[in-house]
């Protein structure tokens, strides 16, 4: 993919209702990302982080205002069109890791290929390509009940990228995982973002995480309270 923008929203507001009231998650928020950024969404609990990471991924739509991913506006996206943004374009990583237990590390990073018009040979060089990347060649037989928790998020991050997604968004990545496994996670994904230009958004509120962005946006109340640059582009935590 070529060099430009990626992510762009124009007055994106989200609003929920509650009972007889509402809840403004977002408030005409206005940002944009460019292909290759390792950024960061911060602020309080209900500030609206999971909310614009789930539209930018397509898992929501936005009430007023537009998000466009990938040259793709995700509020006029069918069902089976934001599926196939999602699929081609975007990888998830969660707190949670959300890997299938009954499978190996390798049959969890081949899953999302599967959707892909891909022969088994291309999708086996790809598997073990990504395992390579996290450091997890030799895991490639092993279930999730057999890994540790850092481990086991490595092969979350593994399946994120192994169809080379454009865009990787992260809600809260480390937050299960302590500060040794945290910083190696986040070397992982940091090798990730300057190997593949692979842009990498988070949602978080862990300092660890914070420390090694080049970007943090704070929002308030569903609204950009600052946009700072914390890093020059391509720089990474020493």
């Amino acid at each position: 993919m070529d060099n430009g923008t990626i992510i762009k929203t124009r007055d994106l507001t989200k609003v929920y209702p509650l009972g007889r009231t509402s809840i403004r998650a977002l408030n005409k928020v206005n940002l944009s990302f460019e292909q290759g950024e390792f950024a960061a969404l911060v602020g309080p609990s209900g500030s609206g982080k999971t909310t614009l990471l789930n539209i930018v991924g397509s898992l929501d739509a936005p009430t007023e205002g537009s998000a466009e991913v990938m040259g793709r506006r995700v509020e006029t996206l069918s069902h089976r069109e934001a599926a196939a943004l999602r699929s081609r374009h975007i990888g998830f990583i969660f707190q949670s890791f959300n890997l299938l237990p009954v499978y190996t590390a390798y049959e969890n990073v081949e899953f999302p290929l599967l959707l892909m018009k891909m022969s088994a040979a291309e999708r086996r060089k790809a598997v073990l390509d990504a395992l390579e990347w996290v450091g997890l060649a030799d895991r490639a037989k092993s279930r999730p009940g057999q890994l540790s928790g850092g481990q086991s998020q490595r092969v979350a991050i593994a399946r994120a990228v192994v169809k080379r997604p454009g865009l990787v968004l992260a809600d809260e990545p480390t937050a299960n995982l302590d500060a040794e496994n945290s910083h190696m996670i986040l070397d992982t994904m940091e090798s990730l973002n300057r190997n593949l230009r692979t842009t990498f958004l988070f949602a978080t509120h862990d300092e660890k995480v914070i420390r090694h962005v080049r970007r943090k946006i704070t929002l308030i109340d569903g609204a950009v309270a600052a946009d700072d640059r914390t890093k020059p582009d391509g720089g990474g935590a020493s």
